[in-house]
């Protein structure tokens, strides 16, 4: 079965695996068990993934990168990264990778302020942040942003049609409270937040007032145009230890301006799913109150319980969209073949019986031997032609 990929574009139509990805965001019941991107680092694989020669990637990124997608059996994507690759080395991230706050700088400087304290931090927000964040508020104009979305949108869908499904992703369409750790670097920042709960909590106010505006432009583009009513919030906030700030905390000053964030997506009809880094395990019922529809991920050996989080429901009763990820940091760099296909059996005979799709768990790092990658795609295809047969 094929289906329009714009209803108002009907020369233009998805392939089976494209519609089995709209099917699973429909919840509708399939035979198979549609395909996620993936995401490797190393060049080399892409190149072997793509069935191209040592060097295509380096040489043309995007249409490698695609075809790479497509061979892996690739139903739909929602973060386009065709470039990512690039910015590691065969072996790594490299001594010449600029530093940020979050991996290496000691004292980053933003807007001329040295980030050298917790102090240093509350300055910046209050002159800095949150002036121009009362200013985004104030002067925010729905249009602009909605054309950027579509426009991005219909460029992206071009490049993968028909074989695969484009779906929106946290950037551009959606905004919610964030941990500011990427701008001044988590020990000055966590320090800040503990001692200044409430310019956090403004903070995360004033996030979630420009939020309901722009999310609110974004989901009636989603709707009117008939976009994929999906959209992956990406965002982490645990490590393998549990989440980054106690969740009393976050119950007090952070869930109230998410839930209200989120609400013109949730009032829409449009399910949102949460990427799972760490050990999301306290948050997650917390985030299915708020509306979260399903969740991405998984770091199993960090007490993620797969099992348990499959069995959850929605907040309306519904089973929850799960993507379930062949883990990248335990299974795919150090396992077996076997313990590959062991993995991916294990997923699908726990997963959801409708609203599971299968990927690798995150971004897969070079070193990986390619038998296990190679084995994950075999896996793949298998599953999305045979579904649970």
């Amino acid at each position: 079965m094929k289906t329009d990929i714009c209803e108002n574009d009907s020369s233009k139509t998805l392939s089976d695996g494209a519609q089995l990805a709209l099917d699973f965001i429909r919840k509708n019941n399939c035979h198979g068990i549609p395909i996620w991107q993936i995401n490797p680092m190393e060049w080399r694989a892409i190149d072997t993934i793509a069935g191209v020669s040592e060097g295509s990637y380096k040489a043309n990124p995007v249409s490698t990168y695609r075809q790479m997608l497509v061979n892996s059996a690739c139903c739909m994507l929602d973060q386009w990264i065709p470039d990512n690759p690039l910015s590691m080395g065969v072996s790594g991230y490299g001594t010449e990778t600029p530093r940020t706050p979050t991996t290496g700088v000691r004292e980053p400087v933003v807007d001329g302020i040295v980030i050298n304290s917790p102090e240093a931090v509350v300055q910046h927000m209050e002159s800095k942040v949150f002036p121009a964040l009362e200013s985004e508020i104030r002067n925010f104009d729905p249009t602009p942003h909605r054309s950027f979305c579509l426009e991005k949108e219909k460029e992206i869908q071009a490049i993968l049609a028909p074989e695969i499904l484009k779906a929106p992703y946290s950037w551009p369409f959606a905004t919610f409270p964030y941990l500011a750790y990427g701008a001044y670097g988590y020990e000055n920042y966590f320090m800040a937040y503990a001692l200044y709960p409430d310019v956090m909590e403004r903070h995360f106010k004033l996030q979630a007032d420009f939020a309901e505006h722009r999310n609110r432009a974004c989901a009636e583009a989603i709707i009117s145009e008939k976009l994929p009513p999906y959209i992956r919030l990406d965002h982490d906030m645990a490590d393998g230890r549990g989440t980054l700030v106690s969740i009393e905390s976050l119950d007090h000053i952070w869930f109230p301006h998410f839930e209200r964030a989120i609400k013109p997506f949730v009032d829409a009809g449009i399910s949102l799913i949460w990427h799972c880094d760490g050990n999301l395990m306290k948050m997650v019922p917390r985030l299915i109150e708020c509306g979260i529809s399903g969740f991405q991920g998984f770091q199993y050996e960090y007490g993620m319980d797969y099992e348990a989080i499959c069995r959850m429901k929605t907040s309306e009763g519904d089973e929850l969209m799960i993507i379930a990820g062949v883990s990248v940091t335990t299974t795919l760099p150090h396992g077996s073949p076997a313990d590959v296909r062991r993995e991916m059996d294990w997923l699908v005979r726990h997963g959801p019986r409708r609203g599971l799709m299968l990927g690798a768990s995150s971004s897969i790092t070079p070193g990986v031997p390619l038998e296990n990658l190679k084995t994950m795609i075999e896996g793949f295809w298998y599953y999305r032609k045979h579904g649970r047969a």
